[in-house]
């Protein structure tokens, strides 16, 4: 049975630290998820600044962990691969 791993990352527009986030992310998710499905939702929160209200994020980039299960969080651009596992508790993938 195949790991939906669902992520959202949140970004202020296309700058140099927004890339480098999902840079990071889509690297992170390719060494992590072997058969595990994936997908990664990246929301500029300049253009619907109500998403970014509603899931209450207060900096940027936010990289949101929907599934599986808990919800998790970290804020940064992912540079510290490990500190990233950790934090979105990928480590037992």
């Amino acid at each position: 049975m195949s790991i939906k791993l669902v992520l959202k990352v949140y970004i202020a527009g296309e700058t140099p630290v927004a890339r480098r986030t999902i840079a990071n992310l889509e690297k992170i998710c390719a060494e992590v998820s072997n058969a595990h499905e994936y997908s990664v939702d990246v929301i500029d929160i300049l253009k619907h600044p109500q998403l970014a209200k509603d899931e209450k994020i207060l900096a940027t980039p936010t990289v949101v962990k929907e599934l599986p299960e808990p919800v998790r969080r970290v804020i940064g651009d992912l540079s510290d691969r490990e500190q990233a596992l950790i934090g979105l508790d990928l480590v037992a993938l």
